[in-house]
C-alpha cells in the first residue's frame, strides 16, 4: 500500500525509518484478535483496526523536525515506541516520545528495543519494585518481552529463575538467569520453591498455582500469554485481577501501550544498554517486502527473543 509522505506537526519529528519489529501487539491489531477487545474503549476497533499503519516499534534517522522542536534536528540517529507507522518509510513521532538512539547498537539492535523493554522495565522497576536480593521467577523468559525482563531483573539485583522451553535454556541462561526450569519438563509451580515476584508472560495456571510459588507479601504481574480468537489471554488475565482481593499475593496489570513516561523510560534503557547491562536479543532479521512472513512467523509463537524488519539501508 502505497500513502502520502507524512509531514510533521509543529510538536512532531519526521524520522525515516531504518528499521522495525515484529511483535504481538501488532498482529492483535491486524486480526482485531482477540475479538472481545474490539468492544473496549481504545481497543482495536469494532470493523476495521483503529491504527492505519502497523509497527509500534520505530529506529530511524530524523528526516524534518516541526516548528516547535527544538531536542532534535536532521541526521539525528532516533528510536522511540510510536504505536504506530513503524511498517513504513517515513513516521512522525512526538518530540516528547522520541529518544536518541543508544550508539552501541545498529538500527535492527535498537528497532529490537521500544515496546518490549520498555514492557519490562515497567514490571520491573515501577509494578515488581524488584530490589536486591530478591528472588524473582520470570515465565516466558525466551519471548521478546521476557528476554528484557530477565537482563533487567539481573541488572535490579535480583536472583532470577527463568522458565522456557528446552530449546531455549542456553538462551536464557546466557542472558544472566541464575537458574533456567524447562517448562516441558517440570512445572515450576510445584518446585517448592518461592519467589518475591512472578513476571507472568505466559499466563496458563490458576491462581492457587501462583500461591504456591509467591510469598505472602510477593506481587505476581500480568504481562501477557498466548493468544485466542475470542477472549484470550485477555480473559484469563481478567479472572487472575479478578480473584485479586482473596489472595494473599498482590496483582498487577502491565500496560505499556497507556504509558506516558516512554522518552524517559527509553533514556534509562539507553543507560543500561551503554552500561553493557541490557543487550537485544535477536531471533530473525526479514527484509521489509518479507513483513508478511516476518508476522507468520511470529504468530507461531515461541519465538526466541525478537523478530526485525529492516526498512531501510543508511546512505
Amino acid at each position: 500500500m502505497d500513502i502520502d509522505k507524512p509531514a510533521p506537526r509543529d510538536d512532531e519529528v519526521l524520522v525515516r525509518v531504518r528499521a522495525t519489529s515484529v511483535q504481538p501487539y501488532d498482529w492483535h491489531l491486524m486480526r482485531g484478535e482477540p475479538r472481545v477487545a474490539r468492544l473496549m474503549p481504545g481497543g482495536l476497533g469494532l470493523r476495521r483496526p483503529n491504527i492505519a499503519v502497523l509497527g509500534a516499534d520505530v529506529a530511524g534517522e530524523v528526516e524534518a523536525v516541526g516548528k516547535g522542536v527544538t531536542g532534535f534536528r536532521p541526521g539525528d540517529e532516533v528510536f522511540a515506541m510510536s504505536k504506530q507507522g513503524g511498517f513504513g518509510e517515513y513516521v512522525c513521532v512526538r518530540e516528547d516520545e522520541l529518544a536518541p538512539k543508544p550508539a552501541r547498537l545498529s538500527f535492527e539492535e535498537a528497532a529490537a528495543v521500544p515496546l518490549a523493554a520498555n514492557t519490562a522495565l515497567l514490571a520491573v522497576r515501577d509494578q515488581g519494585r524488584i530490589q536486591p536480593g530478591q528472588r524473582v521467577l520470570v515465565n516466558g523468559a525466551s519471548g521478546g518481552v521476557g528476554t528484557f525482563a530477565v537482563q533487567l531483573a539481573k541488572a535490579f539485583g535480583a536472583e532470577v529463575t527463568g522458565v522456557c522451553s528446552g530449546r531455549n535454556v542456553d538462551l536464557v541462561r546466557s542472558l544472566g538467569a541464575d537458574e533456567v526450569v524447562d517448562y516441558t519438563k517440570e512445572d515450576f509451580t510445584r518446585l517448592g520453591r518461592r519467589f518475591d515476584v512472578v513476571l507472568d508472560n505466559a499466563v496458563r495456571h490458576g491462581a492457587s498455582a501462583y500461591r504456591r510459588v509467591l510469598k505472602p507479601k510477593g506481587i505476581h504481574i500480568l504481562i501477557g500469554g498466548p493468544g485466542g480468537r475470542w477472549l484470550q489471554p485477555a480473559g484469563r488475565m481478567f479472572a487472575m485481577l479478578a480473584a485479586a482481593p482473596f489472595l494473599p499475593h498482590g496483582v498487577a496489570l502491565t500496560d505499556v501501550v497507556a504509558c506516558k513516561e516512554n522518552k524517559p523510560n527509553l533514556v534509562t534503557l539507553t543507560e543500561l544498554i551503554e552500561d553493557g547491562k541490557v543487550t537485544p536479543a535477536i531471533d530473525r532479521c526479514y527484509p521489509f517486502e518479507e513483513i508478511p512472513a516476518a508476522i507468520r512467523y511470529q504468530e507461531e509463537g515461541h519465538v526466541p527473543g525478537k523478530v526485525v524488519i529492516r526498512v531501510s539501508d543508511a546512505t
